[in-house]
């Protein structure tokens, strides 16, 4: 059985979503839990890793159990209701119905044993369907960038998830040179380098506004982004807000394919995945099939 959770989490006190020996991670609190309640040693495959520190609004794993975790995800005490019927009917199996409230009775299974006020929650969890992985059905990741600048003041309730910049950014020009750098490319010059890893990306939206408190928001969706690329963009941006690049350096610095010291790596604590896109059901295994693929030639 497979099984999609979607998750939410402040990711402060994280090390990141990978589980790592002796750290508190995201991936590790929830096998951890699902552990408690299902047994054996349950892997998340998520859509995408979150860096120490970012927060997740939207984010989408998947969870694959065996026989005998399903086992004790359908059992239960015998209703009320079955007991007065006898015990033939308390010791009936399952239909699928009952199967399917099982699998959503999860998500307040987990909670039960996060406790109260955790900073990670599984918000649903619902039967897969057909051909669904977190990780490779994904079509795209919708990201936010909060920024609190000299026009919004500081907002102590907020510092966990918005990075405070000393200077008036002119907005209108950050989001000029956002949008200069749609489309297909190569994101090198955004990227922290891994061996074998490709740079090239498709960002298909990026701009940036001001919020109804006066916070400088960005939204950023692609098909996929590699290590610490939103973050590059925002600082980019954020040079050419503060007037030390122009909307048309961020195109140029792109073009040379190399990492510069024009502009800094924003924090960590203004990012949230909001957003993960899937196509239709009937197309999961086919995205999914083409993902892998795509992933094996680069």
């Amino acid at each position: 059985m497979r099984i999609r959770l979607d998750i939410a989490y402040d990711g402060t006190h994280f090390r990141g979503w990978a589980r790592q020996p002796g750290l508190r991670t995201v991936q590790g609190t929830i096998e951890d839990a699902v552990t408690r309640i299902l047994g054996g040693s349950p892997r998340l495959v998520v859509a995408g890793r979150t860096d120490a520190g970012v927060h997740a609004s939207g984010q989408v794993a998947h969870l694959d159990l065996d026989d005998e975790q399903v086992a004790r995800l359908r059992a239960r005490r015998p209703r009320r209701r079955d007991r007065e019927a006898g015990p033939d009917a308390a010791d009936a199996a399952p239909d699928a119905g009952d199967a399917d409230a099982a699998v959503a009775a999860l998500a307040g299974r987990i909670a039960g044993v996060l406790g109260q006020y955790p900073d990670v929650v599984v918000s649903r969890t619902s039967t897969a369907p057909e051909g669904f992985d977190a990780r490779f059905s994904a079509t795209s990741r919708r990201y936010e960038y909060r920024i609190a600048d000299t026009e919004t003041g500081y907002d102590p309730l907020e510092r966990h998830r918005t990075t405070t910049v000393r200077a008036s950014l002119d907005v209108a020009a950050m989001d000029a040179a956002a949008r200069s750098l749609i489309g297909l490319h190569d994101f090198a010059a955004y990227c922290k380098p891994r061996d074998e890893a490709t740079t090239i990306r498709t960002l298909l939206e990026f701009d940036w506004r001001r919020d109804a408190q006066r916070t400088v928001v960005a939204h950023v969706r692609a098909d996929a982004f590699c290590h610490s690329m939103v973050r590059a963009l925002v600082g980019a941006c954020v040079a050419v807000g503060e007037g030390r690049l122009a909307p048309r350096d961020v195109v140029d610095l792109r073009d040379e394919g190399v990492r510069t010291s024009e502009f800094k790596v924003l924090a960590a604590r203004g990012l949230t995945l909001t957003e993960v896109g899937y196509p239709a059901d009937d197309l999961l295994a086919a995205r999914a099939l083409q993902t892998r693929n795509r992933r094996d030639a680069e």
